[in-house]
């Protein structure tokens, strides 16, 4: 049996425009479409599809940067309260 890549269900591409690029190749860039809906190339309003350079570079997902506050590199909140516990570690050290 061949192996079989697992397709993943947000699977997507980005079109990057080649040299010499159309306008509407251009206008695509950084635009995260599903592979399945992704337009085929060359585009079909292309000026120049016999010299298109245009090729797709591939995401395991959509998103581009962390979906949730807390997946952030800083914590953008702390504990206002007060602390309420009696012991702050186990060494020995740690109650001088």
């Amino acid at each position: 049996m061949a192996d079989r890549k697992l397709r993943l269900k947000y699977h997507c591409v980005e079109v990057i425009a080649g040299a010499g690029a159309c306008e509407v190749a251009r206008s695509l860039k950084d635009l995260r479409l599903l592979s399945a809906e992704a337009p085929l190339l060359p585009l079909k309003t292309c000026d120049r599809p016999a010299d298109c350079k245009c090729i797709y570079r591939h995401f395991e997902d959509r998103r581009k940067g962390p979906r949730r506050q807390n997946e952030q590199a800083r914590v953008s909140y702390a504990y206002k309260g007060t602390e309420r516990r009696k012991r702050h570690g186990r060494r020995e050290t740690d109650y001088e």
